[in-house]
């Protein structure tokens, strides 16, 4: 498979899977538009795994596997993997760091634990090694490799991940699986089990909006410094668009995520044009 076939894999697997951010990614620069496809398929892939797996072993061992995968890559000799093949494509092409790569894949562990995060700070931390250093990929493919750009890239990921998780808390509860911080639920009266059963509905909301106020805590930080994002870098920032508009739609069924409506196809390619058009999110 040549880097072509293998960025066309990763274009399809996001327009199947996660069709917001392949649509997003139309928007950037031809020149990064495969490495955001890569680097967007290769979140698909770890992001999906506990969905996929019948226990958290079997989970840690497709982590260490993608692990190896790294290995190969940095070394020069990737494996006949798909999405390994443009992912090396995108390290060689765009000098992409290991680092953040590492990090996705640790705070990837956390999603084989049965607990929530103990508290919001470490749900903020999780936040900000998967979806934050995501974005800081994005932006150095893009060009974008000075500390402000970068930051602000961190601030807008970490919002979109905050918001993206409250609108999957039902998702999330039909598989017994809670990412609300135990801290807020108890002090809301409420344990994981409560979640995940849908009880007291009244109560989740409370929590969901203090978790929601803390991602337009960062999406202010990132629309802060957006003046700082090159022109061709700002496509990836456009997923913080889609973000806040979840933030809005949340606020308007009372932060109850059973209540919020999701953002059509319409409404998605909409805000994602203008958002392109203004450098505003």
């Amino acid at each position: 498979m040549d880097a072509r076939a293998a960025a066309e894999h990763c274009a399809a697997e996001l327009r199947r899977h996660d069709r917001e951010r392949y649509l997003a990614d139309l928007f950037a620069p031809r020149s990064a538009r495969a490495a955001l496809f890569a680097l967007h398929a290769f979140n698909l892939e770890v992001a999906r795994i506990p969905e996929i797996v019948s226990e958290p072993l079997l989970g840690r061992i497709r982590l260490q596997w993608w692990r190896e995968s790294l290995d190969g890559i940095y070394a020069g000799a990737p494996r006949r993997h798909a999405v390994v093949l443009a992912l090396a494509d995108a390290v060689a092409a765009h000098g992409l760091p290991r680092a953040p790569f590492d990090a996705v894949l640790e705070a990837r562990e956390q999603d084989m634990e049965e607990a929530p995060p103990p508290t919001l700070a470490a749900l903020i931390a999780y936040a900000r090694t998967s979806s934050g250093g995501l974005v800081r990929l994005a932006l150095t493919a893009c060009g974008a490799r000075d500390e402000a750009s970068l930051a602000a890239g961190e601030a807008a990921g970490i919002a979109h991940a905050l918001a993206g998780l409250l609108r999957a808390v039902p998702f999330h509860a039909a598989q017994r699986r809670v990412y609300l911080p135990a801290e807020l639920l108890a002090g809301a009266g409420l344990r994981a089990g409560d979640v995940v059963e849908n009880r007291n509905r009244e109560a989740l909301a409370a929590v969901c909006r203090g978790v929601a106020e803390e991602a337009r805590s960062h999406l202010a930080q990132a629309r802060a410094g957006r003046a700082a994002v090159p022109g061709a870098a700002k496509a990836a920032l456009l997923p913080a668009a889609l973000g806040g508009l979840t933030l809005r739609r949340l606020a308007r069924a009372g932060y109850d995520p059973h209540a919020m409506r999701p953002p059509g196809p319409l409404a998605v390619q909409l805000r994602l044009t203008w958002a392109n058009r203004t450098g505003r999110f």
